[in-house]
């Protein structure tokens, strides 16, 4: 691998040691990284650091409950077809100009190698997942309407983002290198807060960190805040002028913003009980 093609990290994303290295596998080996963890510890964020770093372009691919893999292979829009043979001028033997590229599609098209983000791939049904082990594994898929085999010209750099809320299946996580990103530790949770806040009065950054690890090992919150609600936290105080001398873990319940790190009622609840 070359060190044009090494993942470093970029400015505005703090990654681990073991998350930059197995990123660096999985470009070496051109398989898909699988990246699991609790929601908002940066796995989307990954895919965009990632492309910042290479020079690459991101095709993001946002899965939903209702999302099929064919969605993102090709479309072929039948009902166009059908108005142009009725009320237009166009010649509608022409089937390839009703073929719109997925997600997929477009980056097996680009001329230039992108990075390809199926974010939230556990959103959709349990089959989604081995609906594309062929073309994930080949680079290619047919499009039977026109006869042709879309193949791509530039192995795209997958990465796949799931929250655990489906198991995936066996023989799509096979075809994977898998990280799960751990809950920063104080320390790196300091390096992140430096990215996003330089000019953070130390005080209060020493004081929110105590306050917002001190919630998260709080016993039987349904939703632990995360790193984003960290920042979102934070910014409100910042907006708000907060007086850092005001912030203590000693008071969790009178913990100013609360709604910025608490998005549960039950959570609210038991905090200011």
């Amino acid at each position: 691998m070359s060190s044009s093609n090494k993942y470093t990290g970029s400015s505005d994303y703090i990654a681990s040691p073991e998350l930059l290295q197995i990123v660096n596998v999985a470009l070496s080996l051109e398989r898909p990284l699988l990246i699991k963890g609790e929601p908002g510890t940066g796995k989307t964020l990954l895919a965009t650091s990632v492309a910042k770093a290479l020079g690459k372009r991101l095709i993001r691919w946002t899965i939903k409950s209702t999302t099929k893999a064919q969605d993102g292979l090709y479309l072929y829009d039948t009902v166009a077809r059908l108005n142009d043979s009725r009320f237009g001028d166009r010649d509608v033997r022409d089937i390839s100009q009703y073929i719109k590229m997925g997600k997929i599609g477009e980056a097996f098209s680009s001329a230039e190698q992108v990075v390809l983000l199926i974010d939230e791939v556990d959103k959709a049904d349990i089959e989604f997942p081995n609906d594309l082990l062929a073309e994930l594994d080949e680079m290619s898929f047919f499009v039977p309407e026109t006869k042709e085999m879309v193949v791509a010209k530039q192995r795209p750099m997958v990465i796949i983002t799931s929250n655990n809320e489906k198991e995936l299946p066996d023989a799509f996580l096979r075809r994977c290198i898998f990280h799960f990103i751990d809950f920063p530790e104080v320390a790196l949770m300091k390096t992140i807060l430096a990215v996003h806040f330089p000019d953070l009065d130390e005080r209060m950054a020493k004081l929110a960190l105590e306050t917002f690890y001190a919630i998260r090992q709080l016993p039987a919150l349904r939703k632990k805040p995360a790193t984003s609600e960290l920042i979102d936290w934070i910014k409100a105080m910042i907006h708000g002028g907060m007086d850092p001398r005001k912030l203590t873990p000693a008071t969790l319940k009178e913990t100013p913003y609360l709604g910025t790190l608490i998005k549960k009622e039950q959570d609210l609840v038991r905090l200011r009980s």
